[in-house]
């Protein structure tokens, strides 16, 4: 039984680490990563390491990635203009967060301000109690007068987190497809989808990063998967999470 071909890669800040296993052989390449078209780095390190084994990318059996890009925009503030669509009165939440602080009693603590700004968080009127039971139907009308705000602050990711979605996505998945059929390209999370949990900060927090990192990576992966394929790979492409 013959043994499987694995490429490894890691993108960092500074570099980008490439690793291919052949048989009991390893062939590492470190290059310098490139910022605005990370993927050129990784073209680079493949290469570099296909050569010194002498094979080429169509007998890979295996990539995985990793990457610090999501993380990198987060940290540096360089993702996609976010709006976030909540529950009327729930416009606040991502802000006011927990009650506890990290200094209790330090009135003049400076806390991170939210990915979304308050003006480009949205409500609208519906309403689930915690059972996913409707208590007020969705207000369609007021998603459709939503849609003129999208070009208008030239969003790029919409985040849609609303008050028990984690019970009954419904209404949630309405909106989506309403802001869908208006604007096929534009990238929507769902809370209900990306972290389908009790507590409405978690939920809306982690809604809001998974839209604002959204399209960033979304091109980055489409781009490096279409320079692979037509360098000849046939093999699986696995990105990393944790």
């Amino acid at each position: 039984m013959t043994s499987s071909i694995r490429l490894a890669v890691d993108i960092g800040g500074t570099f980008t680490d490439v690793a291919l296993e052949l048989n009991d052989h390893q062939f590492t390449y470190k290059v310098l990563t490139t910022p605005r078209a990370p993927e050129q780095a990784v073209l680079t390190g493949i290469q570099a390491v296909l050569e010194q084994a002498g094979i080429g990318l169509d007998q890979v059996d295996l990539i995985i990635h990793g990457t610090t890009l999501a993380t990198n925009a987060l940290i540096e503030r360089k993702g996609a203009r976010t709006a976030l669509i909540v529950t009327e009165g729930f416009r606040d939440s991502v802000e006011m967060a927990y009650e506890n602080r990290f200094e209790q009693y330090d009135i003049n603590m400076e806390r991170p301000a939210p990915l979304v700004p308050r003006y480009l968080r949205w409500p609208v009127r519906e309403r689930l109690n915690a059972h996913g039971e409707v208590l007020l139907e969705l207000d369609e009308q007021g998603v459709f007068d939503l849609l003129p705000r999208l070009q208008e602050h030239g969003i790029e990711s919409v985040a849609i987190g609303l008050l028990h979605a984690y019970a009954n996505s419904a209404h949630e998945q309405r909106i989506a497809a309403i802001i869908r059929a208006e604007n096929p390209a534009l990238s929507i999370s769902l809370s209900s989808e990306t972290c389908p949990e009790i507590r409405e900060y978690e939920r809306l927090s982690t809604t809001c990063a998974n839209a604002y990192v959204q399209p960033l990576m979304a091109r980055y992966l489409r781009r490096l998967d279409q320079a692979l394929r037509q360098r000849g790979l046939v093999c699986p492409f696995l990105l990393m999470t944790s």
